[in-house]
């Protein structure tokens, strides 16, 4: 992967994770209370909201698109925490343990993305961020059809596999939308 892209994923994830921790920090760890179809939900709600703008061409509420795709990646974070902490954890988490897991995940992410992009060559760079948000959709409704199946799946890679791409699509959709240059 060529430094650029990793400067650029960088600088997207500092934005997601400033706004997370300062959520964190108002909100405390209230997602803790969100079953998995429910953040799944929550990330279809997002999507649609931009794929409808796209559509229309014009929103009536000011919230930036921007916003959208930054609340897709920290959504996904959630879902990823979620799913490795024990079902008995507390509902209240230190700020620190949740700073602390918001980058485990993300390193993983990151991971997961310089692989691909080893072997796809950065092909998301020619992509409309329309069909990105495109690709978000469908990997709801797969994510959705995983859990409705209570998890049991005859050849899928699991509401995980899900959750990263969709992270990383929605990294992408905010590097060609430009929101890497607004942290720098």
């Amino acid at each position: 992967m060529n430094d650029q892209t990793q400067h650029q994923y960088d600088r997207v994830i500092e934005r997601c994770r400033a706004l997370f921790l300062a959520k964190t920090h108002d909100y405390g760890t209230a997602w803790r209370i969100l079953r998995l179809p429910s953040i799944t939900d929550q990330l279809f709600i997002k999507a649609q909201r931009i794929r409808s703008i796209q559509e229309k061409g014009a929103q009536l509420v000011a919230d930036p698109i921007d916003d959208e795709f930054v609340a897709i990646v920290n959504y996904c974070v959630i879902a990823l925490m979620q799913l490795r902490l024990p079902t008995d954890a507390p509902l209240d988490l230190e700020p620190a343990a949740v700073a602390s897991a918001y980058d485990e995940e993300v390193e993983a992410n990151r991971r997961l993305l310089f692989a691909k992009n080893h072997d796809y060559g950065e092909a998301w760079r020619q992509m409309r961020v329309s069909s990105i948000t495109d690709i978000i959709l469908m990997k709801l409704h797969r994510t959705k059809q995983i859990e409705d199946l209570q998890g049991y799946t005859l050849a899928s890679e699991g509401v995980e596999a899900n959750y990263r791409d969709m992270l990383n699509y929605a990294v992408f959709a905010l590097v060609l939308r430009g929101a890497a240059r607004e942290v720098e």
